[in-house]
């Protein structure tokens, strides 16, 4: 088995993949930066406790992260649980990607992961979503990164509305009917959702006409996609999973059976 966990600004993901390559269960924690290493422990051994798995049957575990004060926290853990070193995505790793950006390891381990698993599960030329506290864009053609765009994330323009606006409530993402909101809750989502979603159009447009080709898949994962993708004009497939399916073949690419 293979143990894929991605560290989030804001969630920690943690994986388990069969022999086979399926998934056995996939569990969000909260990222906590002042995460010690007894506590570490304690939390993947109770994930593993919860869905009844065998910690001792993983046989190697591959880590992304973009919150560096617990990176290491974590890759210690997972060496002193399995008795093994995990991969850690960065610079050195082989992706199998012709990677075309100008200082390579500012690129987040994340988008690296779900842009692996895109140019092994979806048709190239590809956009890839990710949408999590920022929300990038990249377009990949075979087999190559060839740029991305980023933008605030949904959960931060509704938080920038509350604290900027004296009289607007904090609220949370939530699918709304109509853009005619009628009540302030409504009408903040609305804005939200409805710009968001033309912005996506936007955005997925112009990527295509500075790579020259049309992409014959756009993909996404991360939180509120289901909300928001549903009103783009253009279809996008939503993948809840793509960035942990990228971190197991990355282990692959680079551990030798």
């Amino acid at each position: 088995m293979i143990l894929a966990i991605d560290i989030g600004n804001i969630r920690t993901t943690i994986a388990l993949f069969d022999g086979a390559g399926e998934l056995s269960f996939q569990s969000e924690l909260e990222t906590d930066t002042k995460m010690t290493g007894d506590r570490c422990a304690i939390d993947l051994m109770g994930v593993f406790h919860l869905y009844r798995a065998d910690l001792n049957g993983v046989e190697g575990a591959i880590l992304s992260s973009v919150v560096p004060p617990i990176t290491g926290i974590y890759a210690r853990t997972l060496r002193r649980l399995t008795g093994k070193p995990p991969l850690v995505v960065g610079p050195g790793l082989k992706t199998g990607l012709n990677i075309k950006a100008e200082v390579h390891n500012q690129l987040g381990s994340d988008i690296v992961a779900s842009c692996v698993a895109a140019s092994v599960l979806y048709p190239a030329p590809a956009i890839v979503i990710n949408s999590r506290t920022a929300v990038t864009f990249s377009y990949m053609s075979k087999n190559a990164f060839e740029g991305c765009a980023i933008m605030p994330g949904v959960d931060i323009a509704l938080e920038a509305l509350s604290r900027n606006g004296a009289q607007l409530p904090q609220i949370s993402m939530a699918q709304v009917d109509s853009p005619l909101g009628r009540n302030t809750v409504d009408s903040m989502r609305a804005g939200v959702l409805y710009g968001y979603s033309g912005a996506f159009d936007r955005v997925i447009e112009s990527l295509e006409e500075a790579a020259g080709a049309k992409a014959a898949a756009v993909v996404a994962t991360g939180s509120q996609a289901p909300a928001l993708y549903r009103l783009c004009r253009r279809e996008i497939k939503y993948d809840h999973d793509l960035l942990v399916k990228g971190l197991y073949h990355l282990y692959r690419k680079n551990i030798r059976r």
